[in-house]
Parts: C-alpha cells; structure tokens; sequence
C-alpha cells in the first residue's frame, strides 16, 4: 500500500494545503488525476470542497474530480489512478462510505497499490475504527469499524493544551480512557505531522518525536523517520 495518512490540511496564516504541498506533491510524483471524495464535509457543499481542494493539487499537475458527480461512486473508485479524501466529520463521512458501497472500493484498490491521501477525518478512516476521532457523532454510521488499512489509530490534531477554567478532560486524558479498554495502540499526530506507509512500513513525518499510547497505559515517544 501507499497512503499519506496527514493530521490537517491548513495551519494558521497559510494557505489551503500549503504545509502539506511539497509532501503530497512528492508522494503523488507521476499521478495526473485523482478521486476525491468530500464525504466529510457537512456545513458545506461537495462541489464547494472539491473547489477548495482542486486549487492546490492543480498546482501539483493533479487533476481532481470529486465521486459526488458519479452516478456510481464505487466505480469511480474501481478506476481511479489515486484516492484523496478529505477532512470533515467523520461519523458523517463513515456513514456515506457505507452507504455508497465505498469501503470495500477503497480497500481494494489500496491494497492494489494506488496512492491514498487523507487528512484528518481522511486518515481516521484508515484505521480499524473511527474511535479516536475528535469529532462529535452527528449521524450514527452501520458500524464503528473503517478501512482497517494500517495496524494503529490515529488521532489527528493532537494537542496538549487545555483551557483555563474549563474542567473537561484534556486529550490526553480522553486517549487514556481509550487505551484502557483497547489493545490498539494510537498516534497522537499533531498538526503539520504525517504518517507515510509504503512498501517498506512506516515513516513518521514530524519536526519532532509523538506519543504512541500502547495498551496499558504505555507511552512510547516515536522519532521523525522510519519507524
């Protein structure tokens, strides 16, 4: 398989996909057009995201063409040179991949080897389940369980920060719940971080080292590179 699996798209005062461009451009280096699916979006449309995502990857020689146009979404998967799907909710996400018969199209072709790139909700659903997502569940999916495409969970986003005054749990503290009643360890991914999987496992793309929780509470602190 090949998937770029990014925690965002965008960090503050830049550009859509600027962080990210020269990793994606690289990883997607030969392909001239890809399949994106926008299922993620809710506050706005899936032509209006495929706009938005369209822009940066015509900077790359990509050209995007968003599967809410196919009268067959899957087929439209079966044909694709590369998948893209993007951030959003991911309860709202899962639920249309299982509606629209996406799951299986996605997995078959990843494991054919066809480059996958998400970001966000786009990299949750990579992983056995959408348990560690941090969004709330606005629609209730046929199942928990996702692509199932790597051997870890990811939460994107990661931080450490809190906020004054509030008494809620931090994320930390959350991902600890989890990992207490689960065997599958989690990458805590910061923004502007990326997990590369390829034929020769994995590569953790950071300016410096992240959390791996591990069952039993074990924190393992992974080093940029190969892992």
């Amino acid at each position: 398989m090949k998937l770029l699996l990014l925690s965002n798209s965008s960090l503050p005062g830049q550009a859509y996909f600027e962080w990210p461009k020269e990793i994606v451009s690289n990883f997607l280096s030969g392909i001239s057009k890809a399949a994106f699916v926008p299922y993620a979006a809710v506050s706005f449309s899936y032509d209006e995201y495929e706009a938005a995502v369209q822009k940066p990857f015509s900077a790359m020689g990509i050209d995007i063409r968003s599967v809410h146009h196919a009268d067959n979404p899957a087929e439209e998967i079966a044909n694709a040179e590369c998948i893209l799907v993007g951030g959003g909710n991911t309860f709202h996400l899962v639920s249309k991949l299982y509606e629209l018969n996406l799951i299986e199209a996605i997995r078959s072709r990843t494991n054919e080897g066809i480059p996958y790139v998400g970001w966000s909700a786009g990299s949750n659903v990579c992983c056995p389940t959408l348990f560690t997502t941090n969004d709330m569940p606005i629609v209730q999916p046929p199942s928990f369980q996702t692509l199932d495409l790597i051997d870890w969970q990811i939460n994107p986003h990661y931080t450490e920060k809190t906020i004054d005054g509030h008494g809620g749990e931090s994320r930390l503290d959350r991902l600890k719940e989890y990992i207490a009643i689960n065997d599958t360890p989690v990458l805590c991914l910061p923004e502007g971080c990326a997990l590369k999987v390829d034929e020769q496992g994995k590569e953790l793309i950071s300016p410096e080292p992240v959390k791996l929780l591990k069952s039993g509470g074990e924190i393992e602190m992974i080093a940029p590179g190969r892992i």
